[in-house]
């Protein structure tokens, strides 16, 4: 069972709901430990000065902000703790908002609530009242020192909670290369096949449907080379797409390989 990261109380209005916060996924991803090639020992990462080519001891070391190249800012603890929001068990709802009207690149990490002692009857009208309304609750929070802007929303049977880039964080379109310009335009036929493609591939998400190929091909190397053995055969590597040349030519056999592929499917189902 996941333990509890955070507990305190959405507030909106004069209505509090004490809840508790749980992580709402968990990287898969695989880590590997760095050896020492020729006895197989563990590295150790050590805190070197460039300067002196000495290692240094936690007690010598002070942060910087670099503010020109080689040219630091230092700040003390005191300082820091000094300007560390307050301390609160709440997270306070500012405003509601369309969930559409928030762009998914604003989202960082998620998490699911659930209510705490004495809280489940206000947790229900909270989620039921926002699940009838569509609407999504937009407040703060402080966590490990940092205030974090956070979105609430409806997410099956609990609150999930998001936490949100700030504006400045987010990388303005305005400073990207190589995005077509007006002058570039398809015409109509080409955007109706490529509607028509779209509709063809269209189905209900499902995220069982989906898994990480190369995780599974990596974990399966892992534990064959474990049980001894050293040469594993790996599927061989997709080839590279063909490059577009004809866009109506591509679009016409894209939608034909959709449909064989729908009918395929359909198929197996009737033998099933």
């Amino acid at each position: 069972m996941p333990r509890a990261m955070w507990s305190g109380a959405i507030s909106f209005g004069l209505v509090n709901v004490p809840v508790k916060l749980f992580t709402a996924a968990r990287s898969q991803d695989v880590r590997f430990n760095q050896l020492h090639a020729t006895d197989r020992a563990r590295i150790q990462m050590k805190r070197f000065c460039s300067e002196e080519q000495v290692e240094v001891p936690y007690d010598e070391i002070v942060k910087g902000y670099e503010v020109g190249p080689d040219e630091y800012v230092i700040i003390t603890p005191d300082e820091l703790e000094e300007l560390e929001p307050a301390v609160s068990r709440g997270i306070e709802i500012e405003e509601f908002v369309d969930l559409a009207e928030i762009d998914p690149v604003y989202f960082e990490h998620s998490y699911y609530m659930v209510p705490d002692k004495g809280g489940a009857k206000a947790y229900s009208l909270l989620l039921q009242a926002m699940r009838d309304s569509e609407k999504v609750a937009i407040g703060k929070v402080v966590m490990r020192q940092k205030q974090y802007l956070v979105a609430l929303r409806p997410a099956g049977k609990a609150l999930a909670m998001s936490t949100l880039y700030y504006p400045d964080e987010v990388v303005a379109q305005d400073e990207l290369d190589g995005l077509p310009g007006e002058d570039v335009q398809a015409s109509e036929r080409e955007v109706k096949m490529a509607q028509q493609l779209i509709e063809t591939l269209h189905a209900e998400f499902d995220p069982a449907k989906y898994h990480d190929e190369y995780r599974d091909q990596l974990m399966e190397l892992i534990e064959e080379k474990a049980s001894g053995k050293t040469v594993v055969q790996m599927p061989a590597r997709q080839p590279a797409p063909p490059k577009v040349t004809d866009l109506m030519a591509a679009l016409e056999a894209s939608i034909a390989a959709a449909k064989k592929g729908d009918e395929k499917q359909a198929g197996k189902k009737r033998t099933a």
